[in-house]
């Protein structure tokens, strides 16, 4: 009997776990990493910090036969993962290992795997005598909003590149997807007066204040849920939100002069986002003016911490076309999570959502992505190859 394989991505893999890139940390490491392996094979990576320079996004071509760096497919993924912070991990989250078939460790399935098989294939690329350009696309702080996204879409349009393809790899258990809910992340800061409690008059209580924002928000959720627009292609089928965050108050005998409230919607196409940012907004309105009868030293301020609009890709658009072609597997269903390959649809790039490793994995303790779905991605990310140099 044969002894099971590792897959030949399994160096590369190990090395991007083993960078402990939680959000709240530097990406710095693991570009720089990237970034000498690309410099490594007569390649130059495009590199663009961040203002305070803590964190990067890396954009590299591998150009075609001519050099060109015209069209093309992109193959984007996101370097930070999720905290562990408080979960039980049968082993270090990053020092990964194959256990019964499965590899664990932070990033294995969310996604760390995809990058990693792309750049165990990076020789292959650089040798095929490519009749497209390969892109790749590498992001920080997907996992606070898709912050490094909006930043890369422009960064790729100041560069000059019009890919004919985005392929996000986020898990998805090869699977193509081509639709996904926006994802908006709005923080409502109330400011009251503070006086003590026996003295009410004197006071603007924020959290009271806060909690008609709150109660606003679940009468608008439960409309949708009731009422809709409905998208059964989706496994819940409504724009849902909650109220995920909420804090104030200092003692309880002081009337609170603050309160913040952090709260978020997931919207099916037919909601429009920019609606709902104004109607909230209008909310925030009067509950001001409300509270400034009480006192003019009362305030409301709303911020918006994330907007990512949603993916609705075509079934005949180019990269789902290509998807299929490379053996991603067909399927009519969509996602409540959201990616960056909305934002990349967004600034006018085709863009789909297709990588190894299950969503149900992704930020959970002992998270874990199969080794078949590791093998699956290296033959799809090896007929990408085939596609670009014009052999399939």
């Amino acid at each position: 009997m044969s002894l099971p394989t590792e897959p030949r991505s399994l160096p590369w893999i190990t090395r991007l776990v083993s960078l402990d890139t939680t959000s709240r940390d530097s990406n710095l490491a693991l570009v720089d990493l990237v970034a000498d392996e690309f410099r490594s094979r007569g390649l130059e990576p495009h590199i663009f910090p961040t203002d305070d320079g803590l964190k990067a996004n890396l954009i590299c071509t591998v150009p075609d036969r001519d050099g060109g760096t015209a069209g093309g497919i992109v193959i984007s993924g996101h370097t930070d993962v999720v905290p562990v912070d408080g979960q039980d991990w049968a082993s270090d989250p990053f020092v990964p290992e194959i256990r019964e078939g499965r590899l664990y460790g932070r990033g294995t399935a969310d996604m760390k795997s995809w990058i990693g098989v792309a750049l165990t294939l990076l020789p292959e690329m650089v040798d095929a005598n490519l009749a497209e350009p390969l892109h790749f696309a590498l992001t920080y702080d997907e996992e606070v909003g898709c912050v490094g996204g909006d930043a890369i879409v422009a960064e790729m349009a100041g560069l000059g590149l019009s890919p004919r393809a985005v392929l996000v790899g986020e898990p998805t258990s090869m699977q193509v997807v081509r639709a996904h809910k926006s994802i908006n992340v709005f923080q409502v800061d109330i400011t009251g007066v503070a006086a003590h409690s026996s003295l009410p008059t004197h006071g603007v209580n924020a959290i009271e204040y806060a909690a008609t924002l709150v109660r606003y928000w679940r009468e608008r959720l439960d409309d949708w849920r009731v009422h809709g627009p409905l998208d059964d292609a989706y496994p819940v089928s409504w724009t849902t939100g909650g109220v995920n965050q909420i804090s104030g108050g200092i003692a309880v005998n002081t009337i609170p002069d603050h309160c913040r409230v952090t709260f978020e919607f997931r919207a099916i196409k037919a909601v429009s986002d920019a609606e709902v940012q104004a109607d909230v907004r209008d909310f925030c309105d009067r509950l001001r003016a409300e509270m400034r009868r009480e006192h003019p030293d009362a305030d409301v301020t709303f911020t918006v911490l994330a907007a990512v609009p949603g993916l609705d890709a075509d079934p005949a658009s180019p990269a789902v076309t290509l998807t299929h072609q490379l053996g991603g597997i067909p399927t009519d269903g969509k996602v409540t999570y959201g990616t960056e390959a909305g934002q990349f649809q967004g600034a006018g790039f085709e863009a789909v959502v297709v990588g190894p490793g299950d969503i149900a994995q992704a930020h959970a303790a002992n998270e874990y992505v199969e080794v078949s779905q590791i093998e699956a991605c290296e033959t799809f990310l090896t007929r990408l190859i085939e596609v670009a140099s014009g052999r399939r």
